[in-house]
């Protein structure tokens, strides 16, 4: 899972960097409007953690940005501006949280599940595709009941195509969700290429009746038996 973490003040946005990056999510920053802005317009994101009071701009303006942009992203605003019309403007706007700040970061990071879990799995701690199932607050994978030994690329890449079955994922799209935003500019994929080559041999050999299909010159889509 891929975060955003915008948020002017240096401090907090590498404590929160580096506590969610403890918990391996891929995380990502930005200080002020125009980095955020540029982010959201060429990066997605499965969650969004957002300050309302920024340098260039308000955090209430980015929802209006994502809104346009027809991103539908779990956001949580995180601000120190206890201000209820804010608080309401914000979630009229589309965001799924609002934390005031100070906040604890074991709070931080239940609400971020909370969102998630409701967004994606419809309040499910686990996910489900065919005899697979992954148990996404203890990294673990199952198939038939069976645990599954899988690196961290090849889980995150298991995770991501598990709350995206029959979707067809470009290379560039995988490889900026698992690995970050400017991977996909690389000159070549052959990291993706090796951890799927070994997450598909993995899940054969356990017997998982889901399939990580290559479609030629473009990607890769999750089908089900």
């Amino acid at each position: 899972m891929k975060i955003l973490v915008v948020e002017d003040e240096p401090s907090l946005r590498e404590l929160i960097q580096c506590s969610l990056e403890k918990e391996r999510y891929v995380v990502e920053t930005a200080a002020d409007f125009k980095t955020a802005s540029g982010k959201i317009e060429d990066y997605d994101y499965d969650c969004i953690l957002l300050d309302i009071m920024l340098p260039g701009g308000s955090g209430l303006e980015l929802l209006e940005e994502l809104k346009a942009l027809r991103k539908r992203r779990n956001v949580i605003i995180i601000s120190a501006k206890d201000s209820l019309d804010d608080k309401v403007r914000g979630l009229e706007l589309g965001a799924d949280d609002y934390l005031a700040k100070p906040f604890h970061l074991a709070e931080l990071s239940a609400r971020i599940k909370s969102v998630l879990r409701r967004q994606e799995r419809e309040g499910e701690m686990d996910i489900r595709q065919g005899n697979v199932r992954v148990v996404p607050d203890e990294f673990r994978v199952f198939v038939a009941d069976k645990e599954v030994e899988l690196n961290r690329k090849e889980y995150d890449i298991l995770l991501y195509f598990m709350n995206r079955p029959g979707r067809l994922v470009n290379k560039s799209t995988l490889a900026e969700s698992v690995w970050g935003d400017h991977i996909d500019q690389a000159d070549n994929f052959d990291f993706i290429y090796a951890q799927m080559k070994n997450l598909r041999k993995k899940l054969k050999e356990a017997g998982a009746n889901v399939e990580l299909k290559a479609v030629y010159g473009f990607g890769y889509k999750m089908t089900v038996e």
